[in-house]
């Protein structure tokens, strides 16, 4: 049996080498100078009116690194917040003026928020899906060479180092930081201890304060499972990665499946959110992962208490056949039953669907994936499509071997996905078309990283435009609120009416949205007992105004900053009034708090919900 080694890094040395380690700056004298070439780069960056990449590349010539090469776009942001933290005054620029001068991969921040992704760490899993991975150094169904699985293990798991650290590569990027998403991957959130949650999110909202106050507190790294440790054999038996992780995690802390320290009270919780609440550096959107047989209302209002906004459900399939050849463990009433309650909560739905599942072919797949949006039982906000990808350690090595399963053939998954995707409504975004996994792990199956654009360049040959929320989205443009109209979508529910508000542009573009929920008294009666505060009222699931992300408090010539939220509040007021709805209460994360108070919604004490009054003037 190998053993655990259990490792400590410092993680200030290791995750923030100095630029002079990195090689970023001069080997002699000060590079953040004006009289350096790097300052002087700074300085000439600052001064041009506006900077296209000839303009900047003249520059980098003018401006080289001694000893031959160029500054590279990091190099002049890492620089320069440097510099501007030791002295405010060194420049006549600010950091997010340059940050937009010379912001890289800038699509990450044009949905108007930043996502921050955090990787719990390997624990037992519920579940054992034969198409599942076993990847023992990961949580269940992740593999150690995808990107976030190596940002992860490079900081042991630890929800502050990853979520600082993050947050660090993306100023250094130039985007702003002031308004982040959360997402909190690892298989089954719900699976693991509640005091390990609690204590997982209280530290990601530490980190986020931290970051926004300039403070680095990444302290020493945990142990972690030796990354040299692969589980063994291509075909892992059903509950071997279970014992497999459960024998590490004992052995590394004497018979518990969690360290000590990783632990918080219900007090430690509200005191990181409620310092959250007007940060620098804000949660402005929650989401966790989990499976349909794990939600419960009880469980509802625990992951409101946490914090959560939005639930990543992995329903995988709509065919019960499907699912038990696949030894999912649930059926799908238990499908139906997770979406009722998170929906009376007021979550927003996220929903990852597999096509070439064992028992399953092309035509299949198209009908189930039409149930998504036809059955008024599931109809999700959000949609990830994962075709099956076969991995080594996945059981379904073995129905692959015995000719049982066989992978989709390219041409025939593109287009299946071709015929699904234009029928996915206007209110629904479709996230991804493929799991992030390397070529090099996939033993069959689709290894195109483009996939999505092939489909869609294929569609656009054929005259089809997608209707889905990413598709119309405004991106970098500033459309102004009084430049779009706002138009209606109404769609039943098995609980209730949903209405998606959506700001359009001339154009025909998507400026930002709202999802109304309007439950049916008689529907929703069984979830009054642990949600009273929702009795009554209409539920706002969510409201989003796309563009550049922007920090709290900034100049109202932003996009996000120019009214149109509001705009948006005040329909869904009247809709939800007209509708003899007593109120309108908001599923809000922490950081979005103080600006539903501006619009006029209230927090009692107790409450998971911030509610506006329709009856009382305001």
């Amino acid at each position: 049996m190998r053993t655990i080694r259990a490792r400590r890094v410092l993680w200030r040395a290791m995750a923030t080498p100095s630029l002079r380690e990195r090689g970023s700056l001069a080997p002699q004298g000060d590079a953040s100078a004006p009289e350096s070439s790097l300052g002087a780069l700074i300085e000439g960056v600052i001064a041009a009116e506006s900077l296209d990449e000839r303009s900047l590349l003249r520059l980098q010539r003018r401006h080289p690194r001694p000893g031959g090469g160029f500054w590279s776009k990091r190099d002049i942001l890492e620089a320069f917040h440097r510099e501007q933290a030791r002295d405010p005054s060194a420049y006549a620029c600010d950091a997010r003026t340059l940050g937009e001068k010379l912001r890289t991969c800038p699509t990450r921040s044009l949905s108007g928020v930043l996502p921050v992704t955090v990787l719990t760490r390997p624990f037992p899993c519920p579940g054992r899906c034969t198409f599942c991975p076993s990847d023992v150094r990961m949580p269940k169904s992740y593999v150690a060479s995808e990107p976030g699985c190596q940002r992860a293990e490079q900081h042991a798991f630890d929800p502050y180092a990853q979520t600082w650290s993050r947050l660090d590569a993306y100023r250094r990027m130039g985007h702003p930081t002031g308004k982040v998403e959360l997402i909190l991957l690892g298989g089954t959130w719900s699976h693991y201890p509640k005091a390990y949650q609690r204590w997982f999110v209280a530290r990601c909202f530490d980190a986020l304060c931290d970051f926004g106050d300039g403070v680095d507190g990444r302290g020493a790294g945990e142990a972690v499972l030796d990354p040299s440790d692969p589980i063994s054999g291509r075909n892992a038996a059903a509950g071997e990665y279970d014992r497999r992780i459960q024998e590490r995690l004992r052995s590394l802390y004497g018979g518990r499946l969690t360290a000590p320290h990783e632990s918080a009270t219900v007090a430690a919780l509200e005191a990181s959110k409620r310092r959250n609440e007007t940060a620098r550096c804000r949660c402005v959107g929650l989401s966790v992962e989990t499976r349909p047989d794990r939600v419960s209302v009880a469980e509802a209002r625990r992951l409101r208490a946490l914090g959560v906004t939005k639930v990543q459900l992995g329903i995988q399939s709509l065919d019960d056949r499907v699912l038990a050849r696949s030894r999912r463990g649930h059926d799908v009433g238990a499908t139906h039953r997770a979406i009722a309650i998170l929906r009376a909560a007021g979550f927003k739905l996220h929903v990852h669907w597999m096509a070439n599942l064992p028992g399953s072919d092309p035509e299949a797949d198209r009908r189930d994936f039409a149930r998504l949006f036809s059955d008024p039982r599931v109809r999700p906000d959000e949609l990830k499509v994962y075709p099956t990808s076969l991995l080594e350690t996945a059981e379904l090595m073995r129905d692959y071997e015995s000719g049982r399963w066989r992978p989709y053939a390219p041409d025939e998954l593109v287009e299946l996905l071709v015929d699904c995707l234009p029928t996915v409504p206007d209110w629904c975004r479709v996230t991804r078309v493929i799991r992030d996994i390397p070529s090099p792990e996939i033993h069959v199956g689709n290894r195109e990283t483009n996939l999505r654009e092939r489909v869609e360049r294929t569609l656009a040959e054929r005259g089809v435009r997608l209707r889905e929320i990413r598709s119309r989205e405004v991106r970098g443009e500033r459309p102004e609120p009084d430049e779009t109209r706002i138009v209606e979508h109404v769609y039943e529910t098995a609980l209730g009416v949903e209405r998606f508000l959506e700001a359009r542009t001339a154009a025909g573009r998507l400026a930002g949205f709202l999802r109304l929920f309007l439950p049916r008294r008689d529907a929703a009666a069984e979830f009054a007992a642990s949600f009273p505060e929702l009795e009554g009222n209409a539920l706002l699931r969510e409201v989003h105004v796309y563009g550049q992300a922007t920090d709290p408090g900034e100049s109202a010539t932003a996009a996000q900053h120019a009214g149109l939220g509001r705009r948006l509040v005040r329909r869904a007021a009247e809709r939800a009034r007209c509708a003899g709805h007593a109120g309108l209460a908001v599923i809000s994360a922490v950081g979005t708090h103080a600006w539903y108070r501006e619009q006029g919604f209230v927090l009692e004490a107790g409450s998971l919900y911030p509610t506006l009054p329709l009856r009382a003037p305001r």
